[in-house]
């Protein structure tokens, strides 16, 4: 049970680490600037982001709940590009980050991370699901 569990969570750190990695790369020069391009530095930085979305998502939802039903949805892309400046700031403060210069860059971040994780993970799983029929 345990090594399923860490699967799953290597599995999602990997899944974050590319998604942030295609954000950064994506957008660098056009509003986000990486403090390092190496893979070690995204796989921490996907440590950092999975924190700071573990702990503050849910409590942005919570206080931000009427925000998103009054927009119908649209905000929690504000707040997903709250924590995706967030997580960037933070990992800047340990040199495995990016600079984000206004909201539109940290707007476009948030969304490729979310179509790139949300991809993945579907890719993933299909796999993942092919396997076990298979067998």
């Amino acid at each position: 049970m345990r090594g399923d569990h860490m699967k799953k969570f290597l599995l999602r750190l990997l899944i974050n680490a590319v998604a942030l990695y295609a954000a950064v790369a994506l957008l660098n020069g056009r509003g986000i600037t990486p403090q390092s391009d190496n893979w070690l530095s995204f796989i921490w930085l996907a440590l950092i982001f999975g924190v700071v979305n573990a702990v503050l998502k849910p409590i942005l939802h919570i206080v931000g709940c009427p925000l998103v039903i009054l927009t119908l949805g649209l905000g929690a892309l504000l707040i997903n590009t709250l924590l995706f400046y967030l997580s960037g700031l933070l990992g800047a403060n340990f040199g495995v980050g990016f600079t984000v210069n206004g909201f539109w860059p940290a707007f476009w971040g948030a969304l490729i991370v979310s179509v790139v994780s949300f991809f993945l993970n579907a890719l993933l799983r299909d796999s993942r699901d092919h396997r076990r029929r298979a067998s």
